[in-house]
């Protein structure tokens, strides 16, 4: 019987999706837990809709995060930190400082979680970090770390 996922389901698909499940997992599981729908020739109309509008919106959000990406490679963000000899910083800059000081400086918000950063920054100087504007998208953004 073929089916329209509501929501993801283990071993089945993912929402959205147009799946064959056995017709007594679809009446005694998936449709009493609300998890899929029939497929037929109406809620198919209406799954293609549904789809088409959600790649638009996905489409638009890639065109999105690739004009940040040009955005932000082209930024330099400033960081400003107490050092010791050899310009070793007291402490380290994170992704949370990161972000925050996107923030202040351009307006940009990026969640300190998308700052792909192998270890934190510990000394004086330029760095670049890598930000995940989009799933397959990474920008190259230079940060430097100045004595202050």
């Amino acid at each position: 019987m073929k089916v329209i996922l509501l929501e993801d389901v283990k071993g089945l698909g993912k929402k959205g999706d147009l799946v064959n499940a056995k017709t007594g997992y679809a009446r005694n599981f998936l449709f009493p837990r609300e998890l899929a729908i029939e497929a037929t020739p109406e809620n198919k109309k209406r799954w293609k809709e549904k789809r088409k509008l959600e790649e638009a919106r996905q489409r638009k959000e890639f065109e999105e995060a690739i004009k940040l990406k040009k955005r932000i490679e082209t930024l330099n963000v400033e960081l400003k930190g107490k050092a010791g000899e050899g310009g070793r910083l007291f402490g380290s800059i994170t992704s949370s400082d990161i972000s925050k000081a996107l923030m202040d400086q351009y307006d940009i918000e990026i969640d300190r979680r998308k700052i792909e950063m192998k270890d934190n920054i510990k000394s004086i100087g330029e760095t670049e970090v890598e930000v995940r504007v989009y799933p397959e998208v990474l920008a190259t953004l230079k940060v430097r770390v100045i004595e202050g």
